[in-house]
């Protein structure tokens, strides 16, 4: 088997020791000092007469965007859109950002 082919999960492997640490936050807090979203193309909308605070936005978000009263800090939200994909009752629009 080639050397790039070889089980990662192997206990025993030296390979594991040399993969570098990625995708990892190392101290608390860490990811609080990176506002992330000023990148993003869409951002979401929530019509507040339409929610019915389940918390599947603040549930699902993958960047923890969304607070206790559901509102997206777009600070931190990179616009992916998967708040308005799980609303229920569909209350959440994403709007072209504009620059």
């Amino acid at each position: 088997m080639p050397k790039s082919k070889k089980s990662r999960n192997s206990k025993n492997s030296k390979e594991n020791e040399q993969l570098p640490i990625g995708a990892v936050i190392t101290r608390p807090g860490s990811s609080v000092k990176n506002k992330t979203g000023s990148w993003k193309e869409f951002r979401p909308v929530r019509d507040e007469k339409k929610c019915i605070r389940c918390g599947f936005c603040w549930m699902f978000c993958p960047d923890n965007a969304i607070n206790e009263k559901f509102e997206a800090d777009l600070d931190y939200c990179k616009g992916c859109g998967i708040c308005a994909n799980e609303c229920p009752v569909k209350c959440i629009a994403m709007v072209k950002e504009e620059k």
